[in-house]
């Protein structure tokens, strides 16, 4: 058998997902709740996918700069 340590898992628990955030585990039932973040339960256990993760920061962080800016980043000087 394969030592998958090395791998990362494709889902974590609402403790560990909310670690990942940085934010509170109350914080990570509301979004599922919300329906902002999908979730898979497995007996009692709320699995959260390293996917469903990064679309929910990349949807709330939105275009990146360049894509604001008509495709030209703007640099702030001091």
């Amino acid at each position: 058998m394969p030592n998958d340590a090395c791998e990362p898992r494709i889902v974590l628990t609402v403790a560990e997902a909310a670690r990942v955030l940085g934010v509170g585990r109350n914080q990570v039932y509301a979004a599922v709740r919300r329906g902002e973040l999908p979730s898979l339960q497995v007996g009692r256990r709320l699995l959260i996918s390293r996917t469903a993760l990064e679309e929910l920061v990349d949807l709330q962080a939105g275009p990146c700069p360049a894509q604001r800016e008509g495709g030209e980043a703007s640099s702030v000087r001091g």
